[in-house]
């Protein structure tokens, strides 16, 4: 079985999460509608792995291949297909089923983040015990503002309540990176961090330092994901 897998931007690609789904058995097939590909207008039942971007979700005028992709979104919520959406992704799950998202809203955040597990995460599939708090990257300005009526809160962080949902049984969404590697940050651009009052050398040195604890949840869920999608 194959994934099919929007990528967004150039450099926004699956990362550690391709190759931990890999590992697990799920082949991806990786569309760039940015450069020209087309998407197809059914999933076929195909798992749907969304990534993130500079965007917000019906940011039609600039990424129009966007229109598109919330309709696959569509399928599959309706048919029950497994979904899983990142930054960008995970926000568009939250408005194509039914939520809001606002563009710079609240405390953008960067790097590496501690994201707290809800109780309702106790017993989901993909995020029971991984422990009470998790570190993960981040790189968002724009934010989901309310979850949709039936979707399953399961994280939150100091500065972004709606971290991670899931829609159904089979769809969830999240505004952090499993994908991005600590070493990423460095080459993040430094005079746009300073700009938010970011330093990028703290930002790299403490995702170094959490990378262990990162690598050991996210790999678990993204396996989980895969196994998922096998059922």
């Amino acid at each position: 079985m194959s994934a099919l897998v929007v990528q967004n931007t150039a450099r926004g690609g699956p990362g550690r999460v391709g190759a931990w789904l890999g590992a697990a058995g799920l082949g991806l097939r990786v569309l760039r509608p940015y450069a020209g590909e087309e998407l197809p207008s059914v999933l076929g039942g195909r798992p749907l792995l969304v990534l993130g971007g500079g965007f917000l979700p019906d940011d039609d005028a600039r990424a129009p291949w966007l229109a598109a992709t919330r309709r696959l979104v569509g399928q599959a919520l309706a048919d029950g297909t497994p979904m899983l959406g990142i930054c960008l992704g995970g926000q568009l799950l939250a408005q194509v089923a039914g939520g809001t998202v606002r563009a710079a809203h609240g405390k953008p955040e960067y790097g590496s983040t501690r994201i707290r597990l809800r109780p309702e995460a106790l017993d989901d599939p993909l995020f029971s015990a991984l422990g009470g708090t998790v570190p993960a990257i981040e790189r968002h300005v724009d934010a989901i503002t309310r979850l949709p009526a039936d979707a399953v809160w399961l994280a939150s962080s100091d500065d972004c309540p709606y971290q991670a949902f899931r829609v159904g049984s089979r769809a969830w969404g999240v505004q952090f990176h499993p994908e991005a590697e600590a070493r990423d940050i460095s080459a993040w651009d430094r005079e746009r961090l300073a700009a938010q009052g970011v330093d990028r050398d703290r930002l790299h040195a403490r995702a170094m330092a959490d990378e262990p604890a990162a690598v050991a949840a996210w790999s678990v869920f993204t396996g989980r994901f895969a196994a998922v999608c096998g059922t």
